[in-house]
């Protein structure tokens, strides 16, 4: 991998026992039926903590060329969204995002993200790059908002092609919640090996495997009783900071 280099202080934390699938999908019902909050409020504050995680590992001053360059890949459902989200706020932070999004679902809320994007001068890219090394060439990150946690079954086209070419990159991989095309709770060691996890509101299970360099936690609107109720364990965050450095 390309060597960029970190400036961000380590921190220590552990989760006693990682949410599983179904409890992560319960944790994120509740807070919008119990709690009302709206899909997009959360979605644009996990968002901004990804961009905030990114700045924080990867600093524009790291990266081997200038302006600093990011592919966002961006999947049909809300960690789509996320790397929406992500895309405005790494510009606005002095990033040079370019998104690819292959298949956009028909909803206001996506298509508002996607004009936001746009009227920021953000490129689309109508086609994904066929081989690893044109990522390499003019990217100096990959932001994976493929699949979110509630990902299940076989990874269908183009996913599946764009899964195998980032395989074969050697910049770093920043992964949104959960590596696309691993399995919630067990991983998948054939699939992308992220050199960053940005988990939201909690680790999931298969961040144990997560062997990549960064591992964040992000999404800092989980209400104390929530936690209480699934036994979070969630550790305090810095001051006013939205995310948090995990060992």
């Amino acid at each position: 991998r390309h060597a960029l280099r970190s400036h961000v202080p380590g921190g220590s934390c552990r989760f006693a026992s990682p949410p599983s699938q179904e409890e992560a999908q319960a944790i994120d019902q509740e807070l919008f039926t119990e709690y009302k909050f709206s899909v997009d409020q959360l979605m644009e504050l996990a968002g901004l903590s990804c961009a905030t995680a990114i700045a924080k590992a990867y600093p524009p001053s790291s990266f081997p060329n200038s302006p600093p360059t990011v592919l966002i890949v961006c999947g049909p459902g809300n960690n789509g969204g996320d790397g929406l989200v992500c895309a405005r706020h790494l510009k606005m932070f002095g990033y040079e995002p370019t998104v690819h999004y292959p298949k956009r679902p028909g909803k206001a809320l996506f298509e508002g993200l996607t004009t936001q994007c746009q009227k920021m001068d953000i490129p689309f890219l109508s086609e994904f790059p066929s081989e690893a090394t044109l990522i390499d060439e003019l990217y100096g990150l990959v932001v994976d908002a493929i699949f979110g946690f509630s990902f299940k079954g076989a990874v269908r086209e183009p996913f599946g092609s764009i899964l195998r070419t980032l395989e074969q990159v050697t910049v770093p991989i920043a992964s949104i919640d959960i590596p696309s095309g691993w399995d919630v709770e067990k991983g998948n060691p054939d699939s992308i090996q992220p050199d960053m996890l940005i988990s939201l509101t909690a680790p999931k299970k298969a961040a144990q495997h997560f062997a990549g360099r960064y591992h964040f936690l992000g999404g800092r609107f989980v209400p104390m009783a929530l936690q209480q109720k699934y036994s979070l364990h969630l550790p305090p965050y810095p001051e006013t900071d939205c995310v948090l450095q995990l060992p």
